[in-house]
């Protein structure tokens, strides 16, 4: 039997752990605990930030998309594959 201890947060904190455990259960489309929200964040801490953390982050405008564009397709362009 798994045993139980009580730890005090602040409403804030609260409030955002219930914050956290309502978009997993968005995500993982069933009812999530608080305790089970405090596991995945234990989780996601322990794994380390993932590349994809960062998708959706950089609000790219049309003029930075293009120039990114152009300038890989230049690179693209100069590019020569070595010979094995």
């Amino acid at each position: 039997m798994t045993e139980l201890k009580a730890i005090k947060v602040s409403k804030e904190t609260y409030s955002q752990l219930n914050e956290i455990a309502g978009d997993l259960q968005v995500k993982l489309k069933r009812p999530v605990s608080i305790e089970e929200a405090m596991k995945y964040l234990i989780k996601r801490k322990e794994k380390g930030k993932k590349i994809s953390d960062l998708a959706g982050s950089w609000n790219l405008t049309d003029r930075e998309h293009k120039e990114i564009k152009n300038s890989l397709d230049e690179s693209w362009k100069k590019w020569k594959p070595t010979e094995q």
